[in-house]
This record gives C-alpha cells, sequence and structure tokens, in this order.
C-alpha cells in the first residue's frame, strides 16, 4: 500500500485525502512526526508562555503549485502570520521543504527583514509503517523570526541548523540556504535507497564541517552480496588511516570491493579522512561519526546492534602538511609527510585538482622518521592532536633517503634502462637522458647518483615545482643535472628544429594533464600526437629507448595512442603496473633491437648486480628483473 502523493498537488485534493484515510483506516498517521519526535526541537524554539505560529504541513498542503491563484492565497496566509506575531515572536513551519515551497516562504520573510533559519528534524526517516518503504523526504522546521523593520536596511539573515543541538550554520544567501537544503534531501534519499536495497554501485559522499563547511569525512559504501548474512555480519565502519587514503586497496574501487569481502561484512563503509582537519583519535571519530553512518546501514541489521568501527592497527595514522600553496599553473598543492605500513614516513607531493592521487613520492631517512615517531608520543601524553603540523629537520630536503624509489613507475621506467643493454657499459661511458617532468625530482635524481657518468636535462613548465623538489624533495642541480623550466612539448620543437640537434640515449615522459576532463591523465594528449613523436624520434640515438608513463582509462583513446606509438617506434613494450591504471611503454625505433623476455630479464638482472656493488646506495628491496617480468610487446 503506497500512501505518498504522486505530486504535490495532491497534498490540495479532496479525493487524495479521502482514498488516503480510506487505505489508513483508523490507525493514527503522524506524516511529519508526533510529538515525541518533534518535541525536542519544538521545545527548543517554543516557551509555554510564548503565543507562536505553529504550522505543521499547512503550508505544504496550501502551497501545491506555483499557479497566481494559489501563489495569492499563501501570500495572504503569510501576511496574516505577519500581523498577528510580535517584534521577536516566531512562525514556526514544519514542512518537507519542497523547492518551490522553500522559495516562498524564505523570499516572503527576507524581504519582510525577518531572520530566517531552516531547522532539520532529526531522524526524521524513521516515521513510517513497518510494511513499507522508508519515507525518503526529511522533514524541516522553517523558524521565520519577525525583526523590527528597519528603514533603508538591507541586511538579510539566513540560518541553516542540521541537527537539533548543533551550532546554526550562517548562509550568504536565499540561493545558497536552498542549495544547502537540497544537499541533504539528496542524502536522505540515498539513504533510503542503501535502506531498501544493496549493490547500487560506486557510492560516495563527503561529510563536511558543521562550522565551516569544508569537508571532513569521504565516505564509500562497498556492498558484498556473495557474504552469507549472520546476525553479527551486518555492517561494519573502516577507518583509513591518515595519508594511505591513495592506496589501491582503499583508493581504488576494485581494491575496496577486496577489502569488504575480506572483512566479511554485507556492508562495508570506508572512512577517509581529510587533511586540513584536525582529529583527536579513534574514539573521537567514533563518537562523531556514529549516528551518521547509522543512516547508511542496511535493511536487515537486528536494531541495537554494536557496529564496529575498524582500521589497520586500531590506529588513525599520521599526517602532517610540512608546506602547503597554490602555483598559478599547477593549482593548490601540499606537501605533506604521512606515516606507511612499515612505520616508514614518506613525504608526498599532492595537487589538490586531484588529491587522491599522489603526484610525487619520496621516503624519509631513519632519523626524521624516529624524531616523528618521538613527537607523536609526546602528542598522546600531552593529548595534543598528533597531525598538527611540525617541521621534521631544519633542512627539509636533507632528510630524504634518495637511494629509495617510492613509486613502482619510477621503478620500472628504471628498469626499462635494461634495454640499453650491456650494463657495465652503461655506468662507465656517458649517458644522456631527457626527463619531461620534474614534480618532486625522484626519478631524475635517482639516474644522477646510481648512473655516474650520466648528464641529464629535465623540463618542467612549472618554477613552482622545482621550488618544490629543491626544498622539500632534496633535488639540487649540478654540471650533470640541469632544469629547463619550460613547456615539454616546445623545449623538444625547438631541439628537433636545430641544425646540428643533440641525440639522447634515453627520454622519458613523467608528466601529468592539467585537464580533468580527459579519459588520459598521462601524458597530454599532445605530447603523443604523432608529428610530435617524431620530433622526439629524432633527438633519440638509434639504439636509445623512448619511455613513457601512459595513464589512460578510455580503452578506445588507449588503443589510439598505442597504434601512433607503433606507427613511429615499431618495437614497443608495455609493462602494467599492479593495483595502479599506469602502464610503462619502452619504445625502440628497430624491431631487430627485439629481445626475448628471458633476454630481457637476464639484461635486468645484470644491470641490478652493477648497481649492487659498493657505494652504489643500492636498495637492496629492488628487483629489476621482476619489474620486467610481465612486460609484453605489441
Amino acid at each position: 500500500m503506497n500512501l505518498l502523493p504522486r505530486s504535490s498537488k495532491d497534498f490540495g485534493s479532496v479525493d487524495y485525502w479521502d482514498k488516503f484515510f480510506q487505505q489508513r483506516g483508523k490507525k493514527a498517521f503522524e506524516w511529519y512526526g508526533s510529538y515525541l519526535e518533534l518535541c525536542g526541537l519544538l521545545h527548543k524554539y517554543i516557551k509555554p508562555r510564548e503565543k507562536v505560529v505553529l504550522d505543521k504541513g499547512t503550508l505544504d498542503a496550501v502551497l501545491t503549485d506555483e499557479e497566481e491563484k494559489t501563489l495569492h492565497q499563501v501570500d495572504r496566509m503569510l501576511a496574516e502570520v505577519g500581523r498577528v506575531l510580535q517584534v521577536g515572536g516566531r512562525y514556526l513551519c514544519i514542512s518537507l521543504a519542497q523547492a518551490h515551497i522553500l522559495k516562498k516562504a524564505v523570499g516572503h520573510f527576507s524581504r519582510e527583514g525577518w531572520m530566517v533559519r531552516v531547522h532539520q528534524v532529526a531522524n526524521s526517516q524513521d516515521q513510517v509503517l513497518e510494511a513499507e518503504p522508508r519515507f525518503s523526504l526529511p522533514v524541516f522546521a522553517f523558524i521565520m523570526t519577525k525583526f523590527r523593520p528597519v528603514p533603508g536596511s538591507a541586511l538579510q539573515i539566513f540560518e541553516l541548523c542540521a541537527q537539533e543541538q548543533g551550532k546554526p550554520v550562517r548562509l550568504e544567501s536565499a540561493e545558497r540556504l536552498a542549495e544547502a537544503v537540497r544537499e541533504r534531501q539528496q542524502y536522505a534519499w540515498l539513504c533510503s535507497q542503501l535502506y531498501r536495497k544493496a549493490g547500487l554501485g560506486s557510492v560516495s559522499l563527503d561529510l563536511c564541517d558543521g562550522d565551516t563547511g569544508e569537508p571532513r569525512y569521504t565516505l564509500h559504501v562497498v556492498d558484498s552480496p556473495t557474504v552469507k548474512p549472520s546476525r553479527d555480519n551486518h555492517f561494519a565502519i573502516f577507518i583509513i588511516p591518515q595519508g594511505r587514503e591513495t592506496e589501491w586497496l582503499f583508493g581504488m574501487e576494485e581494491g575496496r570491493k577486496q577489502l569488504a569481502a575480506s572483512a566479511g561484512f554485507r556492508r562495508l563503509i570506508t572512512v577517509a579522512l581529510h587533511r586540513g582537519q584536525q582529529y583527536e583519535g579513534m574514539d573521537s571519530i567514533q563518537a562523531e561519526l556514529s549516528a551518521r553512518v547509522m543512516e547508511l546501514a542496511p535493511a536487515g541489521m537486528p536494531s541495537q546492534q554494536q557496529v564496529p568501527f575498524l582500521s589497520v592497527g586500531g590506529d588513525i595514522g599520521v599526517r602532517t602538511v610540512q608546506h602547503q600553496n597554490c602555483s598559478p599553473l599547477s593549482g593548490s598543492y601540499v606537501v605533506e609527510d604521512v606515516q606507511g605500513d612499515d612505520k616508514h614516513y614518506f613525504r608526498r607531493l599532492i595537487f589538490l585538482s586531484n588529491r587522491n592521487v599522489v603526484q610525487s613520492e619520496a621516503r624519509l631517512l631513519k632519523d626524521a622518521s624516529h624524531r616523528a615517531q618521538k613527537k607523536r608520543k609526546k602528542d598522546r601524553k600531552k593529548q595534543r592532536p598528533a597531525n598538527t603540523p611540525e617541521d621534521l629537520s631544519a633542512a627539509p630536503g636533507q632528510s630524504i633517503d634518495k637511494s629509495y624509489l617510492c613509486c613502482e613507475h619510477h621503478k620500472a621506467m628504471i628498469a626499462g634502462l635494461a634495454l640499453l643493454r650491456n650494463p657495465e657499459l652503461l655506468l662507465e661511458t656517458p649517458l644522456a637522458m631527457l626527463v619531461v617532468g620534474l614534480g618532486g625530482g625522484s626519478l631524475p635524481l635517482f639516474v644522477h647518483d646510481h648512473f655516474p657518468k650520466s648528464c641529464i636535462d629535465a623540463v618542467e613548465i612549472d618554477p613552482s615545482m622545482l621550488d618544490v623538489a629543491t626544498q622539500w624533495f632534496g633535488f639540487s642541480q649540478s654540471e650533470r643535472m640541469k632544469v629547463h623550466i619550460a613547456d615539454g612539448l616546445d623545449y623538444i620543437t625547438s631541439l628537433a628544429g636545430r641544425e646540428a640537434r643533440p641525440r639522447y640515449n634515453v627520454i622519458m615522459f613523467d608528466v601529468d594533464s592539467k585537464d580533468p576532463t580527459l579519459g588520459m591523465s598521462c601524458p597530454p594528449p599532445a605530447f603523443v600526437d604523432q608529428p610530435f613523436l617524431q620530433k622526439v624520434k629524432s633527438i633519440l640515438t638509434p639504439e636509445g629507448v623512448f619511455i613513457l608513463n601512459l595513464v589512460c582509462r578510455d580503452l578506445g583513446l588507449k588503443d589510439s595512442v598505442l597504434t601512433g606509438l607503433k606507427a613511429v617506434f615499431p618495437l614497443l613494450y608495455v609493462r602494467r603496473i599492479e593495483g595502479e591504471v599506469n602502464e610503462i611503454l619502452f619504445c625502440q625505433l628497430h624491431p631487430e633491437q627485439k629481445l626475448a623476455t628471458s633476454e630481457l630479464l637476464e639484461m635486468a638482472q645484470a644491470l641490478e648486480q652493477t648497481l649492487r656493488k659498493p657505494a652504489r646506495g643500492w636498495d637492496d628491496t629492488y628487483i629489476l628483473s621482476d619489474m620486467l617480468k610481465t612486460v609484453k610487446i605489441v
């Protein structure tokens, strides 16, 4: 039995109400909530001795459309409200706050100079019959307070209060108030859909700070339809440690599905903590989120059941923002230190336009990590948030472990040097390299330090990134390492146009696109246009290798890119980075340079053994041959 109207016009229809009560019978029905459900709000705004105008659903029933006759009738009603109330008196209207109703009520009273507050009634979606689906529209209260008219004053006050005990948030306009109400209505609709059925697909939402409106938590709802229901496995919350939200297990949909399946719950909510927000610890987060996340619980969960809060090691992790700024080219960015699952600390560069992607990453030296751990223990004793900004070193760039490559795609790009063959000569003879895209500088710096005869030209379009790399990631220029502040397209075009053009043994592209609408985020499409690839070819030695970091989710576009590359570089290897979208492309000019997989692995092992020699500073965790085991020839 569905008692909900088909449209708002039904509220003003005698036939609708006759049928409603015929179907309903003699059972009591409180559409917008019973007294017990509304008393907290009523007692907040109404005192026993006050004369207040109280409206429960009347405005909704009268304002069924925006026809002239209807609007005139509503104007008369609201004018009478204003006439009978004294200054300081309130019109308290319980409503579903549909768009046309909110527009009319807010517009009328704000023009009269009244203070306008919209207050969401807590737990309104529970006011339904057990045999019927949840009522998906939340209930609001309009609290319109009459002010004494001030001639010539244009002051208008708009406030929103999301909870009965919450602080009201002042908004700048009626339009912004309507938008905020609409967001809460959409959230309530989402909750009702999640309650009715599982498996809606990828569902995510932000919970914002009630005072500032800034995002505080990002929630992902993950259902596991294959999990067999039992009393204790309906629902759980997983708090992602700070700084680990970019990892595949937490940051990608497939990773979250795997996490949910291994946790063994019908529904798992993953919660990412936002940078720039302060968190006291797991207990305070649980207290803050408990009521809100229960609105996302699945149907069939026993009442009063405890919902477990899970995490990695029961900790919320550590995130220390070391530096933040805004670049005219790259936009807002932050440099932050986070703790990894191996207790090492890592420094990351994040562009806030794509906050879940690590742009550059470097491991901190153990002494810096040790100081951070000591600070954290000290903070706990002082009961101070563990993510309070702190400079880990007087000279921040000196705390970087330059022998360690964090990014898997950088490791694969280094492994691609095995295609140059003869590792011993690679270390003893000049190696000319061009790297387009500096970031934190980890990739060119690694080559510089491990290949003593290398000479590297790095091209970076954004001068701010050179400053970041130098100050925060231990990067420095030398006689063998030069940075050119230029557009990579223009720089290569200029080189290719010279009569005595330079020749590089290795050319690497690790440059991101600033256009989020494209299906390819690395590199920008212009870098793989065939005319430009011909210019790249012209500055590569005949036996050289062109290595490209490709991040492309559009399969059709990716096929087109590979076809274009093959037309210029007939020999093309592809190495997919597990758990990431990245694919590393190794391009060479001559098909006869082709190596069988066994030969490729032998070359990688030989290069690795050479680099493992004393004084090379090679990290023992790198196995270059592993980087090339899954290479495929296109």
